[in-house]
């Protein structure tokens, strides 16, 4: 099993679950606050750089009017950077330097593994969208 930092935003009711789904399957989890780290433009492209543009953001951030699409990478890493309620999360790496973007269960096992957490055959819930019931969008952090 690995030891994963995992940076959320604090309090956020659909990190927790995906932390408890981390340890349940033996993981370590390291809690950071995904709004108190110091990003820059190129730690953060460290994460993100594999992915398309528009899965750098987070589509259930407060600011809801903003298109990923519109923007080109350099904009995009400025616009995260400045206000890093806009990124997708979690943003996880684990013990190797592996890094990880999201919570989409299944590149989730494939990266490192869920084990009896989440058997192969069970149904897969999307467990990366705000948790809260009526599908709202979290308000922005006190």
């Amino acid at each position: 099993m690995a030891t994963i930092t995992f940076w959320e935003k604090p309090g956020c009711e659909g990190n927790a679950r995906q932390k408890a789904i981390l340890e349940t399957a033996g993981h370590t989890v390291i809690a950071k606050s995904l709004l108190a780290e110091p990003w820059t433009r190129m730690r953060l492209l460290g994460f993100v750089e594999p992915l398309p543009i528009a899965h750098w953001f987070n589509r259930s951030a407060p600011e809801g009017d903003i298109v990923p699409e519109d923007f080109d990478g350099a904009t995009a890493l400025g616009l995260l950077v400045s206000n890093p309620l806009l990124i997708r999360r979690p943003l996880m790496q684990a013990e190797d330097g592996s890094r990880h973007v999201g919570f989409v269960l299944e590149h989730v096992d494939t990266w490192i593994g869920l084990g009896d957490a989440w058997p192969k055959d069970a149904p897969r819930p999307d467990v990366e969208r705000c948790a809260h019931p009526d599908g709202h969008r979290c308000p922005p952090p006190e």
